[in-house]
């Protein structure tokens, strides 16, 4: 007995070779974003170090908030590409990702709060003149 309830979604593809085009630029256009993102986080991360711009300096801070921005946009763009949500409306965009991006703030913060009590505990308490 043959089920009538199931349809074949791959009989039913019918894609010309201008949707095909499309999609493949699409395509290179994807791996051409995240490889230069990827790219420019390799290059900095080669280029400065932290001795090179001392360990408690805004230099430092500002290379520290590069690499995270560049995260959080290359996880957003990759969410917003191959789960389809760059599809939707913008609102439901936000809908999901305002709060992952909330979250990554919110853990970013209680990192350089904790690391900066830390320090300042463990310097005092190893280095009582400092």
């Amino acid at each position: 007995m043959e089920r009538d309830d199931i349809i074949e979604y791959s009989l039913d593809a019918h894609h010309s070779d201008e949707a095909g085009k499309l999609i493949r630029k699409k395509i290179w256009k994807v791996t051409a974003i995240l490889t230069l993102i990827t790219i420019a986080e390799v290059l900095v991360g080669v280029f400065f170090t932290r001795f090179e711009l001392g360990g408690d300096s805004w230099a430092w801070f500002g290379i520290k908030m590069f690499y995270i921005i560049l995260t959080i946009i290359k996880a957003a763009y990759i969410v917003l590409v191959f789960m389809h949500l760059g599809d939707e409306r913008k609102g439901f965009k936000w809908v999901i990702l305002g709060p992952y991006v909330l979250f990554a703030l919110y853990l970013l913060w209680i990192c350089v709060t904790e690391s900066n009590y830390l320090n300042s505990t463990l310097i005092q308490w190893y280095l009582p003149g400092f």
